[in-house]
């Protein structure tokens, strides 16, 4: 099968893949400061023939690598930012490297090498059979900042791609048709005025007031938006001290919802929560956007293309000191039955249909032309999310095997769609229809500050 050149050349890289996402794992950077990890991602994309652009879009943290020429042109959107609070060592216990310290608590050490190695599988297989194409390597800043797509989309990346592929590390190798959501933003800043809280309240006009009527409006709101909406925030200040009427105070909010229209439509109540809020105390306040992101939108065409190759690739093969690793985590979290629930759940399961609450920046990019997002099981099965026990797994042998295996699936994936027009051409058809033909609006409007210091 032509497919099992991709493998091969991934598997003759493999070593030098796991040195790269190892390196980046032993190194975490936040959002926006991630230079050692585009440093040795370009480097390694250099030493296969891409040529590479650091510093793309204008964003010092972004890459743009492109091998081959000619049509279909396909991008992957690869990360590489870390998490605050997830510093943790390669076991199977809470024990932080650095205390407090940040660490990949979502697997973007291998979300990014990932991508590489698709991109060197697919290079491979385009080679041998000579048909036209371009490999695009898109490097993508602070996906967890929620604007590092929006950015890049707003300078005029991935509008020269027929399509896009992604991946993201998880507990599952379940794939699904179904949607993350859309986010909107922002902090909101109520302005009062200071007085002594017991010797002259009456002089007072308290922020904190302000921010606890706000947030208390959008609990009665809950009862009056559609079940996919999620409003969630954070008091960021509340004041100096008890004594001290607060003439500043401060919440942050994320609004979430699975279309970009019922997102917009429920953040512009929130925000009118706000503006009743500062009528009843007699205060004033400011918005300051965070940004906002589309929904993801998987492309049926694509994702039924890369189940196929899931088929094809094998499943990873654990050790019994790799599965005992992983049991410990389990057995640590909720829902754990000894005996009884696996260390690994990375089976090839048909296609969902659920919707996953949470979001990711890559659904701009899939309102920008066709894409889709796979999911490959890299840490154990109970692990949560943004957790201790994913930055253990993702630093260790399972979690590079996972992130090889999902190299492969996407190289197969995307080398069946770019040498077969009429599949090609099924997935646009489908983008036409699932977006009625509206140009992307990219939520990153000028009004948000420049992120990089």
């Amino acid at each position: 099968m032509t497919e099992r050149l991709c493998c091969k050349a991934i598997d003759e890289q493999a070593p030098a893949l796991v040195e790269l996402a190892t390196k980046i794992w032993e190194n975490p950077e936040m959002g926006w400061t991630e230079t050692k990890a585009v440093e040795w991602t370009a480097a390694y994309l250099r030493g296969q023939g891409f040529d590479v652009e650091v510093g793309a879009y204008g964003m010092p943290t972004a890459i743009r690598a492109v091998w081959g020429k000619g049509s279909p042109v396909v991008g992957f959107a690869a990360e590489y930012d870390c998490l605050p609070g997830l510093s943790q060592k390669v076991c199977p216990t809470p024990d932080p490297v650095v205390e407090g310290g940040i660490g990949h608590g979502c697997g973007h050490n291998l979300l990014g090498v990932g991508c590489a190695a698709a991109c060197v599988g697919l290079k491979a297989e385009l080679e041998k059979s000579g048909a036209p194409g371009t490999v695009i390597f898109y490097g993508c800043p602070a996906e967890e900042q929620m604007i590092g797509k929006g950015l890049m989309a707003k300078a005029g990346a991935f509008k020269e791609c027929d399509f896009t592929v992604a991946w993201h590390p998880g507990n599952t190798s379940y794939n699904t048709y179904g949607a993350h959501t859309s986010v909107e933003g922002a902090f909101f800043t109520f302005h009062g005025r200071t007085a002594h809280a017991a010797g002259n309240p009456h002089l007072g006009r308290s922020a904190l007031d302000a921010v606890q009527l706000m947030n208390m409006g959008v609990e009665f709101l809950r009862e009056h938006v559609t079940d996919d909406v999620r409003m969630h925030y954070m008091i960021t200040k509340g004041g100096m001290a008890p004594n001290i009427v607060p003439d500043e105070a401060e919440v942050k909010y994320f609004v979430r919802a699975l279309t970009r229209e019922a997102c917009v439509d429920a953040y512009k109540r929130v925000e009118q929560c706000a503006k009743g809020a500062a009528t009843m105390t007699d205060t004033t306040y400011t918005v300051r956007r965070i940004g906002g992101l589309y929904p993801t939108l998987q492309n049926h065409v694509l994702m039924d293309a890369m189940q196929r190759a899931r088929e094809i690739v094998p499943r990873c093969e654990y050790t019994p000191e790799e599965l005992a690793f992983a049991d410990k985590i389990n057995s640590q979290m909720p829902g754990y039955e000894k005996g009884v629930t696996p260390p690994m759940s990375d089976d090839t399961r048909p296609v969902g249909t659920f919707n996953n609450f949470g979001s990711t920046d890559y659904g701009d990019v899939m309102y920008i032309c066709p894409g889709v997002a796979l999911r490959e099981a890299t840490q154990p099965t109970l692990a949560p999310g943004h957790h201790w026990a994913v930055t253990a797994s993702v630093g260790s042998s399972i979690g590079m095997k996972g992130m090889i295996r999902i190299g492969k699936i996407m190289a197969i994936g995307t080398y069946e769609v770019m040498t077969h027009p009429e599949m090609l051409a099924a997935a646009k058809e489908e983008f036409q229809k699932a977006t009625g033909g509206k140009p992307y609006v990219c939520p990153v409007t000028d009004d948000i500050p420049w992120p990089y210091k």
